[in-house]
């Protein structure tokens, strides 16, 4: 869901820096080609991510839930020099669609993807980030949080997707509607928990940045 109008919206992103031609390639076979191409961050948020991590420079950057690789590329524009960017997700149809896309870009030989569910797979990254990007089952945000504090570097930087997940945070919500109700505890988790400083941002579905303090 997208809360401002549709005109201001281009606007909006005809004022900001322009798509990368291999971004917008990427943009338009995902949506012939992939389902659900709603979740692609898009031109607007991934000019967003590739700012932010401009300005964080990050050593390590890690993704949960790589889609079709999308923001992926986007964060890997600020990646430090011989940095690494760790992108979890289990849908293994999408494996090779990423991997010739990172390959096309200057950052291939520093992605690093990692197949299958991501509660198992954080465990072994025996490493700390400075960047991180959570865009998967909504179900698990919180399970996922508490497991990348401890991995991430002072002042890093953690930044939630579709937190307000098309407007539903505002209605009551229905019993069997877990997606929503998680979202509702991941957002007051994030406000609340004195480990990070929030700050939660109206950009396309909502963007939460959370400080490790």
């Amino acid at each position: 869901m997208h809360f401002i109008s549709e005109a201001l919206e281009n606007y909006v992103a005809n004022h900001s820096q322009d798509e990368p031609e291999l971004l917008a390639r990427l943009n338009r076979e995902t949506h012939q080609k992939v389902l659900q191409p709603r979740m692609l961050s898009g031109h607007l948020q991934g000019r967003v991510l590739s700012m932010l991590a401009k300005i964080i420079r990050p050593e390590n950057i890690l993704e949960i839930g790589t889609y079709t690789g999308y923001a992926t590329l986007c964060m890997a524009e600020g990646l430090a020099p011989g940095g690494t960017i760790d992108t979890l997700d289990n849908n293994e149809e999408l494996f090779d669609f990423q991997r010739k896309y990172f390959d096309q870009s200057n950052w291939g030989a520093q992605i690093v993807q990692h197949l299958g569910q991501a509660l198992e797979i954080l465990p072994g990254l025996d490493k700390k980030y400075d960047l991180v990007f959570i865009d998967a089952d909504k179900e698990n945000y919180i399970n996922y949080f508490h497991a990348i504090v401890p991995m991430m570097n002072p002042g890093g930087i953690i930044l939630s997707d579709n937190v307000l997940w098309s407007g539903k945070v505002l209605d009551e919500v229905k019993p069997n509607d877990k997606s929503t109700k998680v979202l509702l505890e991941y957002n007051e988790l994030l406000k609340n928990d004195p480990r990070v400083e929030t700050v939660l941002l109206p950009i396309r579905d909502g963007l939460t940045l959370s400080r490790v303090v």
